[in-house]
């Protein structure tokens, strides 16, 4: 879901403030952090009372660490427009003051420099090079502050390792993945402006359980020519040996670290061990196997380790669908950090930035503003088949343009593309213009989807309809991780109430995913719910095992919402998706928004789709599936059936539910 910071005002100290000087708003980024806008040069304070471990913050360096009730004094670095104060109890911090002046500056800069991490101790030689890259980005912020046009700050060639014992200790809500209390940020890119991070074609590698990169607060960034990896996957893949009395063997390569205690298979590395619970198989050629079924079949029988790289499961893998000499993905459901995240970041450019394993999504952006993605993209590592563990790239109430051209997603669990905004659940009308909404699911809790000023959508909970009035937000409460409160403009439109829905209507983006490869990965290819223009054109979806396009949106479920209002869908090749069942995968283009009561509905929820000039080569299963759309148009398609795969959903060309106008012609193309 939604990640954005929320005002929370402290109250006044007495008459000890220098003239001129103001006291500090905070503002909520995650369970344990604040920010505080830079107003001076020094501020000062005191940890709250509550137990624990507290810090100050710049992007990029902490700049003073103690207890509980100690004061503190921190000269503000140059170039810095936010400090962050971190604490273990999550704790406001009341006690905040700025003295006269001017934060630091630095001496004038030439209109564009470089830096050469390399003079700042960043070495390919297996050590930390956390600390020596975040010295660097302390020194761009400075000389972008200073003048400097942009910073190029350029990475010699080489192998390079993070390691979560010495990363900066930051907190922040992120959308659809698991709340943590900290995350240690081994690349903050943070507070920062026009700067270039260029790896020339460097490794990323992360140890234990870390956030990788963190692009904050920050506009104009460009990171390019870096691939980012973990030491240790947060996963195992083993070949299948042995099929033999309903148990399987599996032959898992000394690159995964697991175990086997009390009959339980584990997967693990520094810091954490964790139960693994479902398989995914594939082909020794990368192709995913076809079981029909959904993606991950459930695997956690008896296991018992039968060699030092073989194991033997209680578990017939050939009734699952699976056969010798294929390999089994062991993976869970968690999902504790993005490889990267993007929070409140503008104008953001990744070229040639390859993810080749992540212990959740690959990239994850969040109330951002325009992404462009050149290259690149999930990537398998040398005899890998897995890439990320959930989507490869997520969009999570964006706005602005998305941009992704020539990628390649491959072997990831989940969508190459997802897009979003969020909507909220009415749970009380406390009064014509009051509202108390609630998040409602458990991987979006705590932000803010609305900052003051917010244009409103309502939305009817159980027909999806958008009513036609909109509001502002003129005043938001944040009174815990999952209800916010939240003051209109004006008395809250006829018909709309409990159990109904609010979407920032601000944030929706734009899309252009285009000449683009996406294969072998479980769900979809491609995910769009957003009303401003959506383009899909010239890209090959391979063997996707559901959907590979999906046209979503809910309020009942994942209050994932935002209608679409205008996608084009033209000169893509469709071979041989669909062949699992998953999650809203009922054909090749899946319009299938979770609409409770379809036949109440006055207005359909998505409209104007065209898909023309595309190349579909399938088995027997839906070319498009649709629920509550109008103006679909099916025009100038190369359609080529086979019988590669069995038949799936009756293996009908078009399944139309509650549609409007759809024109096609085909069988006649």
């Amino acid at each position: 879901m939604v990640c954005a910071a929320v005002s929370v005002f402290v109250p006044a100290m007495g008459s000890g403030l220098p003239p001129g000087a103001s006291l500090s708003a905070q503002t909520v980024y995650g369970r344990n952090m604040r920010a505080v806008e830079v107003q001076g040069a020094v501020l000062s304070g005191t940890a709250p009372s509550a137990a624990g471990h507290y810090s100050v913050l710049s992007g990029s360096t902490e700049l003073w660490a103690g207890d509980a009730g100690q004061a503190f004094v921190v000269k503000v670095p140059r170039g810095c427009r936010k400090l962050y104060l971190v604490g273990s109890a999550g704790s406001a911090w009341p006690q905040l003051a700025w003295s006269e002046g001017e934060p630091e500056r630095a001496e004038a800069a030439a209109a564009e420099t470089t830096l050469d991490a390399a003079a700042y101790g960043m070495k390919a030689d297996g050590s930390d090079a956390g600390a020596a890259l975040r010295r660097v980005i302390t020194e761009a912020r400075a000389l972008v502050s200073a003048g400097a046009g942009s910073v190029r700050i350029i990475i010699p060639q080489g192998i390079y390792h993070f390691y979560p014992s010495s990363a900066q200790q930051m907190s922040l809500y992120i959308s659809n993945h698991d709340q943590q209390d900290f995350l240690p940020v081994g690349i903050p890119l943070v507070d920062v402006n026009n700067i270039v991070l260029d790896g020339q074609g460097s490794t990323f590698m992360f140890h234990g359980l870390m956030q990788p990169m963190l692009i904050m607060d920050s506009s104009h960034i460009t990171c390019r020519n870096i691939s980012i990896d973990y030491a240790t996957p947060f996963y195992a893949e083993g070949k299948i040996v042995a099929i033999e009395d309903g148990k399987t063997t599996l032959e898992i390569p000394k690159r995964f670290s697991w175990c086997v205690e009390d009959g339980k298979f584990y997967t693990r590395g520094d810091g954490w061990k964790i139960r693994a619970a479902t398989a995914l198989g594939f082909h020794e050629d990368g192709r995913m196997v076809a079981t029909g079924r959904a993606g991950d079949a459930p695997w956690g029988a008896e296991a018992t380790q039968v060699a030092p790289d073989r194991v033997q499961f209680a578990q017939d893998a050939r009734a699952l669908g699976f056969d010798a000499g294929q390999i089994l993905v062991l993976r869970i459901w968690n999902r504790p950090f993005p490889a990267m995240v993007l929070h409140q970041a503008e104008n953001t450019t990744l070229e040639n930035v390859l993810f080749h394993s992540s212990q959740g999504m690959a990239l994850l952006a969040q109330m951002s503003r325009g992404v462009t993605i050149r290259g690149g993209g999930c990537v398998r590592g040398e005899s890998r088949v897995h890439t990320a563990g959930a989507d490869a790239t997520h969009f999570s109430n964006c706005a602005g343009h998305i941009s992704v051209q020539h990628a390649l997603y491959e072997g990831m669990m989940d969508d190459a593309i997802n897009v979003h905004s969020t909507c909220l659940s009415i749970q009380k009308v406390l009064s014509p213009t009051q509202l108390e909404l609630r998040f409602m699911h458990p991987q979006a809790v705590g932000f803010d989807v609305f900052p003051v000023g917010s244009t409103l959508q309502f939305i009817k909970g159980k027909t999806l309809e958008n009513h036609p009035s909109s509001g502002k937000a003129i005043a938001v409460e944040r009174v815990d991780e999952l209800t916010v409160r939240l003051t209109l403009d004006a008395p809250l439109p006829a018909g709309i109430g409990v159990g109904d829905a609010v979407e920032n209507a601000d944030f929706y983006p734009s899309v252009d995913f285009s000449h683009n490869i996406v294969r072998a990965n479980r769900a979809r290819g491609t995910l769009f719910t957003t009303p401003q223009p959506v383009v899909v054109e010239g890209n090959q979806f391979i063997g996707s095992s559901g959907s590979a396009i999906l046209l979503a949106g809910d309020a009942q479920g994942w209050y994932e919402s935002g209608r679409c209002r205008s996608v084009i869908i033209r000169n893509n090749l469709f071979e041989h998706n669909l062949i699992c069942r998953y999650q809203f995968t009922e054909g090749i283009i899946s319009i299938y928004p979770e609409v409770k009561e379809p036949a109440a509905q006055q207005e359909r929820y998505h409209e104007n789709i065209l898909i023309e000039n595309n190349t579909f080569i399938t088995h027997r299963v839906p070319l498009i599936y649709a629920i509550s759309a109008d103006n679909i148009i099916f025009r100038n398609n190369k359609v080529t059936v086979d019988e590669r795969y069995a038949p799936m959903h009756g293996g009908k060309p078009f399944i139309l539910k509650h549609c409007g106008k759809f024109l096609s012609d085909y069988p006649r193309n």
